[in-house]
Order: C-alpha cells, then sequence, then structure tokens
C-alpha cells in the first residue's frame, strides 16, 4: 500500500509503543520513506510533547505532527493529554494492523513504534472510537457492577461447597439461594471454627447484596440524566433490555452512527458468523466472538426472553416501560418483539439448538438496536422490482442491475442467480 505523497509531504507520522515504565517514539515521513528519532524515555506524558516539538525543530517547524499508540493499558489517558495540548494523536485497533510475518517474529519496542508510525502513515489500521470522559466513567461503574456479581456467584459456590464438604445437601426447594434456602442455612449445626466460618461467609454474601442494591439503585439515577434519558427510554421498549442492559449499550456503543448499517454494528459486537473458504469450498464457522464481550453477553441475555411467552403479548411491565415512548418508537419495537419470538420458536420446531437460536435471535436484536438508536425505523433490505416486460422472457431489476430468466433445460448450467427451481436468473444488459 502506497501512502498518499501530495496530502503527507509535510507531516511527520510518529508511533509511539507505550508501556507501564516507558515509552518508545519513532517519527517517520512519507517524503523519505525511512524511520527516524528513536528514542526511549520515562512514562511521563509531559515528555511526549518536549520530543514532538524537538521532531519539528529538527524537520520542520511547520510539519503537522499526527502521533498514534496501540490500544492498551493506558486506555484514553495519553490521547485526552495530547488532545488538551493540541496534538493529534489516535489509537490504533492492534488487531487491524498491517504487519507482515517477519515484523511477527522479531519483535522489539523500536520495531513496534516504527510499525505503528507506518501504520498511520499508510492508513492501514483502524482507530478506537473515543468515548466522551462521562460516558467512560459510566462505563466503568456498570463493569464495577459485573465484578461485585462474580465476587457474590464465587461466594455462593464456597458457601455450597462447604456444605456438601460437610454432608448437608439442600432439598427442601428447587430454587437455592431463596428466603428458604438462607434459613437452612442459619439452621445448620458445625463445629464452633466452622460455624464460624460459615457465618463469615454468609456476611460478606449480605453486605455484597447490599452494595449491589446500592449500584444498582446508582445505575437507575444515572439512567434518568438528561443526556441518557430518551435513549434509555427508547432501548426499554424492547423485550428484555431493561434500565440496566440499556445504559451499559448506550455508554459501552458511543455514536451509533459511526456504523455505516446494522450488520457492521452486530460485527462489532462479534455476533456475526465466521468463515474460512478457498476457492470452491466454503466453511462456516461460529460467531466471531470479536469486539465488545460486555454487550455480547447483555444481549444473548436478553434474547433468552423471547423464548417465553407470547409473539403477541405483553407483560406489564414492558407495556409501562412503552408507556412514556413515542408511537413510532413502539411500533417499531412491537414489531423487533414479534419477529424475534417467531424466529426462535420457528428455529426451535427446525430442531435447532436452543443456543444457537438464542445467537440468532441476539444478532438481530443488535440490528433492531442500531435502528432504534440511529432512527432507521424503515429501512429494509432491498427487494427486486419486477419490470413489466413480455411473458415469454420476464425481467426484473436488482441493486441497479438487469436480469432475464432462463427456463432450465439439461444440462444448463448452475449460477449463483438461481430464484426458481424452474430456471435462473441471468444478468444481461437491456435497453429499457
Amino acid at each position: 500500500m502506497k501512502a498518499n505523497t501530495n496530502r503527507f509531504e509535510n507531516t511527520i507520522f510518529i508511533g509511539m509503543d507505550v508501556h507501564k515504565k516507558s515509552f518508545t517514539l519513532c517519527c517517520y515521513t512519507v517524503a523519505d520513506d525511512k524511520c527516524w528519532g528513536q528514542t526511549k524515555m520515562d512514562a511521563d506524558y509531559n515528555l511526549v510533547p518536549q520530543y514532538i516539538q524537538k521532531a519539528r525543530e529538527y524537520y520542520d517547524l511547520d510539519a503537522r505532527v499526527v502521533c498514534g499508540y496501540e490500544a492498551g493499558t493506558l486506555g484514553y489517558s495519553l490521547q485526552r493529554f495530547l488532545a488538551q495540548k493540541g496534538i493529534t494523536c489516535i489509537i490504533l485497533a492492534p488487531s487491524t494492523m498491517e504487519t507482515s510475518a517477519k515484523a511477527r517474529k522479531l519483535k522489539t519496542d523500536k520495531r513496534d513504534a516504527a510499525i505503528i508510525a507506518r501504520c498511520l502513515a499508510m492508513n492501514s489500521y483502524k482507530p478506537v472510537f473515543v468515548p466522551s470522559e462521562k460516558d467512560e466513567e459510566i462505563k466503568r461503574f456498570i463493569r464495577m457492577r459485573e465484578d461485585l456479581l462474580k465476587c457474590a456467584k464465587s461466594i455462593k459456590q464456597q458457601i455450597n461447597a462447604f456444605c456438601l464438604s460437610h454432608g448437608y445437601k439442600y432439598t427442601e426447594g428447587k430454587n437455592h439461594w431463596t428466603q428458604m434456602h438462607m434459613n437452612w442455612l442459619k439452621k445448620l449445626q458445625f463445629s464452633e471454627i466452622d460455624q464460624e466460618t460459615l457465618e463469615t461467609y454468609l456476611l460478606s454474601l449480605q453486605q455484597l447484596d447490599e452494595t449491589l442494591k446500592r449500584v444498582t439503585k446508582r445505575i437507575e439515577e444515572f439512567a434518568q440524566e438528561d443526556a441518557y434519558r430518551e435513549n434509555v427510554q427508547k432501548l426499554c421498549c424492547f423485550n428484555g433490555v431493561s434500565t440496566y442492559t440499556a445504559l451499559a449499550i448506550i455508554v459501552e456503543t458511543g455514536d451509533f452512527a459511526r456504523f455505516a448499517a446494522a450488520d457492521k454494528y452486530s460485527g462489532f459486537l462479534g455476533l456475526v458468523p465466521g468463515e474460512d473458504s478457498s476457492s470452491e469450498n466454503v466453511n462456516h464457522l461460529g460467531i466471531t466472538k470479536a469486539g465488545n464481550v460486555h454487550l455480547r453477553r447483555l444481549l444473548t441475555e436478553s434474547a433468552q426472553h423471547y423464548q417465553r411467552g407470547k409473539a403477541s403479548q405483553k407483560s406489564a411491565a414492558l407495556k409501562k416501560r412503552q408507556a412514556v415512548c413515542s408511537p413510532k418508537d413502539v411500533a417499531y419495537a412491537d414489531r423487533c418483539n414479534e419477529r424475534l419470538h417467531r424466529k426462535f420458536y420457528k428455529m426451535k420446531n427446525r430442531n435447532k439448538n436452543s443456543n444457537i437460536a438464542k445467537i440468532a435471535v441476539a444478532r438481530e436484536l443488535a440490528c433492531f438496536i442500531w435502528g432504534m438508536m440511529t432512527g432507521n425505523h424503515d429501512r429494509k433490505p432491498s427487494q427486486p422490482d419486477v419490470l413489466p416486460n413480455a411473458p415469454e422472457s420476464p425481467h426484473l431489476r436488482f441493486q441497479g442491475e438487469t436480469f432475464f430468466f432462463v427456463p432450465k433445460e439439461k444440462g444448463f448450467p448452475r449460477t449463483p442467480f438461481q430464484k426458481e427451481r424452474r430456471g435462473w436468473w441471468q444478468k444481461v444488459t437491456i435497453d429499457d
């Protein structure tokens, strides 16, 4: 790939390989097609502008500077610091950077900085979206709740294992961690030290439950702020999307308009199937699982709601959430809810695995969410428009191209435009 020398002839591209204790910087200019100015410095943000000024003094004081670093432990802090100084800084997605096989075998900090600088110049990367500081703060708060849930789950497993190791097995009810189960745990008799161990476990679990309630209430308060209230209410029109899920989708995604189409958004969540094909061998894989793991899990949990109830029925909670939204948004969400209900049961009737059906529903739910947030309520896949032509030679127009129908004959080759068993659609040039 060659860079546009006219556009970048007076631009210095600075690649930064950043770590916790040190930064390695390298300059690259398209006109000279070489890397220069490699240096290693302490991990001090204030040293980076000084290096950039020295690079300008060496090359050209009027030169434009574009610097970048790979997404990693520093997050967005360095990018925001340089943006406040008026310096263009880009965060590169490591999985999208084009590198040679040789570069992958021989890896040093200087080589990594040079690769980043060249990728910036050749535009052989995809940038990481930088959210607002408020969105990032709420995102960290929501993920903190996820960490608390993991801690609570771990303590519950430890309590069950502790009881089972002493020969106690809960058989009085079907579900664990109900009030009946908690009363059963408190009635168990152990030795003095083991009794203290169980009480400490239960006290820790109680404290975590109280903390989770407080955190969940705080998240609901965030959702009622002016910056999020309207969008949260829109997303809550969908079945299985609560206030917590809606706010997480908004702050994790950021700008929905950066996705050109719904399938791009589902690909960002890793819900699209992978493919490993070569020549005539086509091999479809499972979902890519690329992108945002947190959102993919939330949408998968939301998709499980579509295996309960009927397509034409609404729960009282869903009606309450939809009461504050516009009729247009409610109609769009109802169309989604009915379609996904029918899709899940249709796949189950075809003996599809329930997990496969859930992922398929989650993928379409992500597409509907994109449509809701971008205002593409009426956007539908392009459909062919049949043109009025002679019956013996029907024609149609599809995506700007014209096709004519050829009846099936023995030995006639198959084409990718087969629409009916009686024949094929062949692309031709016809004067309208």
